[in-house]
């Protein structure tokens, strides 16, 4: 069941992708200029245009993703810490394998901020939680993990303080399986670390899962200055941005209708 609900989350999330439904629309418009349907072909390439349009001058990404990163206060104050839990997704495993050494991706704050903290905190724990997400290929889930943990090594943490969860392949299986792994303790403080965007569908899956008191650390903030002109003139970013909160928002939806 678990299987299918991981490779049932990965086809709607690519179905979700803004990029799938302008292809659907060139196909409509194709088909429309095959079956010398022009009112079909007109209104396909209308909306294509008008929506790569509003990408393009309007910082959507931004407008979308700032309700769910202002969710949680970024450096929340902090006393006393047993462990760090830090989410997965910041890995290029695919690089790390061809070149070695540690290859990582725009969230890579993740990271970075658990090894902050595991030094600001020297008696916590620091857990880090993810293993292969590739659907149709087997890979060796070991590969992210141990290129974190050489990377927290390289950067001073020692290697006893370190744990690693590398069977889980979504915010659900994190949650339970990082929970089995570490049996946390009642009155114990743990700190959840991953990107602003993703940490209100992971607290609250950590939560239901019986983490409790967890606290959300948010790095990795994407939504920039809404006042000023960031967001003008780049589909690039503001497509990446849409696409991140459409995920998120069906992600939350998906996991409060099944109980995850």
């Amino acid at each position: 069941m678990e299987t299918l609900f991981f490779i049932a989350s990965k086809t709607f999330g690519m179905a979700a992708r803004i990029e799938t439904w302008a292809l659907l629309l060139m196909v409509l418009a194709l088909f429309g200029l095959w079956r010398g349907r022009r009112r079909l072909m007109g209104w396909s390439l209308g909306l294509l245009f008008t929506g790569t349009l509003a990408l393009t001058l309007f910082p959507l990404g931004d407008l979308l993703l700032e309700p769910l990163e202002a969710r949680f206060p970024a450096r929340p104050a902090l006393t006393m810490v047993d462990g760090i839990i830090v989410l997965g997704g910041a890995e290029q495993t695919g690089a790390y394998r061809l070149w070695g050494g540690p290859q990582l991706n725009e969230a890579g704050e993740r990271l970075i901020e658990g090894a902050m903290l595991a030094h600001r905190f020297p008696a916590a724990r620091l857990v880090f939680t993810g293993g292969s997400a590739t659907v149709g290929r087997e890979e060796d889930t070991t590969d992210p993990s141990k290129m974190v943990r050489d990377m927290w090594v390289a950067l001073g943490i020692a290697p006893e303080r370190i744990l690693l969860e590398q069977s889980s392949r979504n915010t659900a299986e994190n949650a339970r399986l990082t929970h089995d792994l570490i049996q946390p303790q009642p009155g114990e403080t743990w700190v959840l670390v991953t990107s602003a965007f993703h940490m209100p569908r992971a607290h609250e899956t950590f939560t239901r899962n019986e983490w409790e008191g967890i606290t959300a650390w948010p790095v990795d903030f994407r939504s920039g200055d809404l006042a000023g002109l960031r967001g003008i003139w780049r589909l690039d970013r503001n497509l990446l941005g849409v696409n991140l909160a459409l995920k998120e928002y069906l992600g939350t939806l998906v996991y409060r209708i099944t109980g995850k």
